[in-house]
């Protein structure tokens, strides 16, 4: 029986199912007698399932990145959030009723209010939080949650949901393709798949509940196709399929060693994004020329105070000296009302993507955020070739005022005879549309240009990426966005500055020609993407592209952009 769901993390699945049922558990609620001893226990309950949590995210930080691993501290900051533990705690007391009954009744108060909102990263959060609900009930009633790292070689996980607790203990090497009758391709579950590179077939709405223990199944995490019992001739089928795609997989790696090098003899970079300096190490195992994002905010997150100025300077000097001389560019702080952290007393925006983040905080709260991050980066730069990069600029004011405050550092740093790049370059994130359109002017003001397509795509299209009612407005294809793509390189190529991209499209295999005739000298990407991407830069003659990929420039709807751009991509061989 085939079936069909949201291709959610790409590969191809042959096993045997492993269904998930998740145990019923009704909260009754109870009076109880010893209020203190309740309390105490459920503060010993929750301090442990944040423990177990942040051990759950080390882990995935290894087998994934810091990345993935944020949403895992997202589930420690909510269970640390002290209005959420006080509503449960005077219920508790106020109510001299069960602890149990107490978790159930305020998280399904705030996963309502999350349900509620437009936002789908909002709604996301609705899920994180009937997660932490159903793991804190569990524990306090004594009843085993599913341990699914144990699960056994050759297995297909059907379930009707994972949440990310339970994909986070997912051991690759076992789990050889999931199978969910609920979620979509931005879910948390598909995320942590993607990165645990386990195919995966997501919202499969007619997902038949008979299905066994044992039963056969196949399934393609690209395309979406799922089957249930398959033939001998569709077994044959995906076998064939799957061996092409394993094969397809290790021929990459001929291309470790390999330089980033287009027929014609462009030579380009094809460097990684990390969250932390543990991510290093698997950008130079997929043989990474660089870091094009090194995203500081995750340094910033599951604690419970700033970072120091010295803890900051040993992660990026560790990361430049890792790199071994190789660029580094590190983006400032990005982080404002969308993300909640306690300790920096941000109030939660209406409309936090347009709100008070990024460079508009830290030149705000210069001396208690942005000097010490500055002075920690040119303090790192003294071991390795970093550059700082600065997120969501709008205005050449804020360009001037971000070069002026490294400007006076530097003199500070000359005081005090402490070493540093006196050359280190300062460039910007093309972010919005105003450095867009800006650009011929920054690009004399900056020493490279950054593309960040995945909120350049955002506010071109005025469309909030999370939102699954206008997803499909939501496309690094759309003919305003790659227009101003291309405004963007041309613009930094006359100035004589480097340009790159750190967003999603990046990566793209339809984009990657396009961007690679135009003129693009950096691609930043996850490091599972490197290898494919400099297999298709190795495929290109970028001056005979030149004429082609132009035309897209000349058409008006993405479907008419997307179908010329994939026959080209069959032309390339890609």
């Amino acid at each position: 029986m085939k079936i069909y769901g949201v291709g959610a993390a790409e590969g191809i699945g042959i096993g045997i199912a492993k269904v998930v049922k998740e145990q019923s558990v009704e909260v009754v609620k109870r009076n109880i007698s010893d209020i203190e001893f309740e309390v105490t226990n459920f503060t010993e309950i929750l301090e442990l399932t944040k423990a177990e949590t942040e051990e759950m995210s080390r882990s995935l930080e290894k087998n994934a990145s810091a990345k993935e691993a944020e949403i895992l501290v997202g589930h420690i900051m909510l269970m640390s959030d002290p209005m959420l533990i006080d509503e449960m705690v005077n219920l508790i007391k106020n109510e001299k009723i069960c602890a149990e009954y107490a978790v159930e009744e305020v998280c399904n108060q705030y996963a309502a209010v999350f349900a509620s909102m437009d936002d789908e990263l909002m709604q996301q959060r609705a899920a994180d939080m009937r997660d932490i609900k159903d793991r804190l009930i569990k524990k306090i009633m004594g009843l085993e949650s599913n341990d699914l790292s144990t699960l056994p070689h050759g297995s297909i996980l059907v379930a009707k949901d994972l949440t990310p607790s339970m994909t986070a203990g997912l051991n690759p090497e076992n789990v050889l393709g999931i199978v969910t009758e609920f979620g979509g391709k931005t879910s948390h579950s598909a995320i942590l798949a993607r990165a645990l590179e386990i195919p995966a077939v997501v919202g499969l709405s007619d997902l038949p509940e008979d299905i066994e223990d044992g039963s056969e199944i196949v399934l393609d995490g690209e395309s979406g196709e799922v089957i249930v019992l398959p033939t001998e001739s569709e077994k044959s089928e995906y076998t064939d399929k799957k061996k092409k795609y394993d094969e397809a997989k290790k021929l990459l790696k001929k291309y470790l060693t390999l330089p980033s090098v287009s027929k014609d003899g462009k030579q380009v970079e094809i460097v990684g994004n990390i969250g932390s300096p543990d991510d290093v190490k698997k950008v130079i195992e997929n043989g990474g020329e660089g870091i094009g994002l090194f995203r500081t905010e995750f340094l910033f997150m599951d604690r419970d105070c700033m970072p120091t100025e010295e803890e900051q300077f040993e992660s990026y000097k560790q990361v430049a000296t890792a790199m071994e001389g190789k660029p580094v560019i590190i983006r400032t702080l990005d982080i404002g009302g969308d993300k909640e952290i306690p300790y920096m007393g941000i109030a939660q925006d209406e409309n936090p993507f347009l709100g008070y983040r990024a460079i508009r905080l830290c030149l705000d709260r210069k001396d208690d955020i942005y000097i010490p991050q500055l002075r920690a980066l040119l303090r790192a730069s003294a071991f390795g070739n970093i550059k700082i990069m600065l997120p969501l600029i709008t205005s050449m004011d804020e360009i001037r005022e971000a070069k002026s405050l490294i400007k006076n550092i530097k003199a500070e740093l000359d005081e005090k005879n402490i070493a540093y790049n006196k050359d280190i370059e300062v460039g910007i994130m093309v972010e919005t549309a105003a450095a867009s359109l800006l650009a011929d002017l920054f690009a004399k003001e900056v020493d490279f240009f950054s593309i960040g397509t995945n909120d350049l795509i955002q506010y071109t299209m005025s469309v909030d990426r999370g939102n699954v009612k206008v997803a499909n407005l939501y496309s690094a294809f759309s003919p305003a966005v790659l227009r101003s793509i291309n405004r963007v390189i041309t613009e930094g190529k006359k100035a004589g500055i480097m340009v790159g991209m750190c967003g999603e499209a990046a990566a793209d295999p339809l984009l990657v020609p396009v961007l690679l005739a135009w003129g693009l000298d950096e691609f930043s990407m996850s490091a599972s993407s490197i290898l494919k991407s400099r297999q298709i830069v190795s495929l290109c003659d970028s001056k005979d592209l030149r004429a082609k990929v132009d035309k897209v420039l000349e058409m008006g709807c993405e479907s008419e952009i997307k179908d010329y751009l994939k026959k080209i991509s069959e032309e390339l061989g890609c």
